[in-house]
């Protein structure tokens, strides 16, 4: 199985010591954002997890605790964009912090395993399309040789999102300034030998070499593992999405980056109350059972294919 940590909230950042006992104890329990009560138990052995895909803005803190996962696989989505604390309050300074600990992080497990995601793009009066390609490019320049390829999807208008980014005063791009942004970032990505796709478009930038991402890709995984995976679309996910089945460990709600355009938080004060229930050596994330809750142990198999052609496909060796 494929373990999700998570589209909900920024473990690495905020939750290494949370996780890392999870690992430690082999299990986790998650609450079904569906029904609250609803409580799963996930088998967090290495048996059984194929790989680990890690979303962050900022893992400094989880980088010198690597060494714990010696028995996993996995890679990282690492959002790393041109804002500024208008936009990311509580993301620290790209220049002072985060582009390093992208290279520390990048030469600690490799430029294949962590995938740049400049995401969401939007524009407005401060965040022009010319802002975009200027410190794209920056970013890039410094970001070479660190990472293979880089993630870019344009914003999306969730109703959750819509009292936060009121102020930003958002300009709604045309398919002309979607198509120039685009171009122009790719030609950058390009430059400093960078493939590029996108994250859930309708969109289609074939012609500019932009292709369609899986940020839950069991292609890379396969690689990663060296092991092809046998797995199925994720149809919980938007119809535009790539991505392969995983179970994502986060809880909403959680997320201290304070980010002006997530869908992950409703409020700030949902946050802040989450947080008064964080205990590090719990099995769930931000919260405690009760009596009302069912836990239910999820059936849980290692999704490596045992193909014969495994050799054909890793090494170029084996029958035709």
């Amino acid at each position: 199985m494929i373990i999700s940590a998570s589209r909900r909230t920024d473990i690495p950042a905020y939750y290494t010591e949370w996780f890392m006992n999870r690992i430690k104890e082999e299990y986790v329990l998650v609450r079904n954002p569906m029904n609250i009560h609803q409580v799963s138990k996930i088998n967090l052995s290495p048996d059984v997890v194929d790989c680990i895909v890690f979303w962050t803005k900022n893992p400094k803190a989880m980088i010198e605790q690597l060494n714990n996962l010696h028995e996993y696989n996995y890679y990282f989505q690492f959002t790393l964009n041109s804002y500024g604390k208008d936009i990311e309050a509580s993301v620290p300074s790209k220049k002072a912090e985060v582009i390093d600990t992208f290279k520390r992080l990048s030469d600690k497990i490799g430029a294949e395993k962590i995938i740049w995601r400049y995401d969401p793009i939007f524009i407005n009066a401060k965040y022009s399309i010319e802002y975009h390609i200027k410190y794209f490019e920056k970013l890039a320049r410094q970001l070479r040789g660190y990472t293979e390829k880089c993630t870019i999807s344009f914003i999306d208008y969730y109703s959750k999102i819509m009292r936060n980014i009121k102020k930003l005063d958002i300009h709604k791009p045309s398919e002309i300034d979607k198509w120039v942004i685009a171009e122009n970032l790719s030609k950058i990505a390009f430059e400093y030998g960078l493939k590029m796709d996108t994250c859930a478009e309708d969109m289609a930038f074939e012609d500019l070499g932009i292709t369609h991402a899986k940020c839950i890709d069991d292609k890379l995984i396969s690689r990663i593992i060296k092991s092809p995976i046998s797995v199925d679309k994720d149809k919980n996910q938007r119809l535009q999405c790539g991505c392969v089945k995983s179970i994502d460990i986060g809880l909403y709600n959680t997320c201290k980056n304070d980010c002006k355009y997530c869908y992950a938080n409703h409020s700030t004060e949902s946050v802040i109350n989450n947080m008064r229930n964080y205990n590090s050596k719990a099995p769930l994330l931000c919260s405690e059972l009760n009596d009302q809750d069912k836990i239910t142990e999820r059936n849980m198999k290692s999704l490596k294919s045992n193909q014969l052609n495994q050799l054909d496909m890793f090494t170029g060796r084996g029958s035709n």
